[in-house]
């Protein structure tokens, strides 16, 4: 369905978002970030009411700070984000409870109720440098497994929030082969997903098909397309993701794959309340580039009836 078609019937099961990662955010602190203050004025002028918190410390941590910014603006916050490299074994837990834990404890006052996790890049995220192996080892797959089991109902206990793990590009969590062996190693009670609809086709996967197969275990999702030319010479000349975002490979609905409306609409069958924030990977963009995107992605998403 193009912008300019006849509404399309509502989809009343689905939330829809934006995230600091549409404006071209990263990192906490960078220099070619836009201020946090622009991006919650420039996303609530865009016409969203949800916004997750993006990386910590991005937007302020102090939870009266940052329920006031957002409060005057009429934002809510759905979701905080955490990163994790649980295959790397227990030794890495306490490290990651600590920073989960400050992330947990934000997003719990800001009554929100999911945490995204994105597990660890096997390549820098900034140099593109090979930091580990692509393939985990089968001690290391049971090492995620577990682990994130134990992640998921520690912070369900002591957070009363629950996880949605998020396959992502240069990460082991990537293809549909992957994500299935992760979801069957996983008790769906602890642990879910956030589908990521770009980063699943930028791996070759297929959203309305896993939306379909695993219904029970999408607990969130990220909306966002490739621009099918630019992955296909990404996958040719083996491009690491950030310069493949550099390039343009993530690009602004309805130009690319997959297409939205039937994704949404797969979600909606599922019969539960689900987030659906946008997320267009821009890192590092223009100032200005954004906003405008923004606006027309969320007219874009209105005619899909979200």
């Amino acid at each position: 369905m193009t912008a300019d078609a006849s509404p399309a019937p509502a989809l009343d099961r689905i939330r829809v978002g934006s995230a600091p990662d549409s404006w071209g955010v990263w990192f906490p602190d960078d220099d070619q970030q836009v201020p946090w203050q622009r991006f919650l004025d420039e996303v609530t002028q865009a016409g969203y009411q949800w916004i997750e918190l993006g990386p910590y410390g991005y937007l302020p941590t102090d939870p009266a700070r940052l329920t006031e910014e957002t409060a005057r603006r009429g934002l809510t916050v759905s979701a905080g984000t955490i990163f994790t490299s649980l295959h790397r074994g227990p030794e890495v837990w306490d490290a990651t409870w600590e920073h989960v834990s400050q992330v947990a404890e934000l997003t719990r006052a800001m009554n929100a109720k999911h945490l995204v996790v994105i597990p660890s890049f096997w390549r820098d995220d900034k140099t593109a440098e090979l930091i580990e192996p692509p393939t985990l080892t089968a001690e290391q797959w049971r090492h995620l497994s577990t682990g994130m089991e134990r992640l998921g109902r520690e912070v369900r206990e002591r957070f009363g929030l629950d996880i949605v793990v998020h396959p992502h590009a240069d990460t082991h969590i990537d293809t549909e082969e992957n994500v299935a062996r992760f979801l069957d190693a996983t008790d769906s009670d602890l642990v879910n997903l956030c589908l990521d609809t770009g980063h699943y086709a930028y791996c070759g996967g297929d959203s309305v098909k896993l939306i379909e197969t695993y219904g029970e275990r999408i607990g969130y999702l990220h909306l966002k397309q490739v621009d099918p030319e630019i992955l296909a010479d990404v996958v040719k000349n083996q491009v690491p993701f950030g310069p493949a975002v550099q390039r343009g490979v993530m690009c602004e609905p309805p130009n690319g794959v997959p297409e939205l409306g039937p994704v949404l609409t797969a979600a909606q069958k599922l019969d539960v309340d689900l987030f659906a924030i946008v997320e267009q990977d821009m890192y590092p963009c223009p100032p200005d580039q954004p906003f405008p995107i923004a606006e027309r992605t969320r007219r874009f998403l209105h005619s899909c009836g979200a």
